[in-house]
């Protein structure tokens, strides 16, 4: 159950910081790569917001479920 909760607290923290670079990138505060079609769009900001609270619910049912 250790080994599972570590994974999916690992799987949560990407989700977060995937989630962090695309609202990064459709605010345009992370223009890279500078060829990207999601820099200065706002949809992804949504998107990205959207994926970063996944991941963070994904890590607390982590913590607390797998006990």
């Amino acid at each position: 159950m250790r080994a599972l909760r570590t994974i999916l607290t690992i799987l949560g923290a990407l989700i977060v910081l995937i989630g962090l670079v695309w609202i990064g990138q459709g605010s345009g505060y992370f223009p890279y790569p500078a060829s990207s079609f999601m820099i200065n769009q706002g949809p992804w900001i949504l998107r990205g917001a959207l994926t970063a609270a996944g991941g963070f619910i994904l890590i607390v049912a982590a913590r607390r479920l797998l006990r």
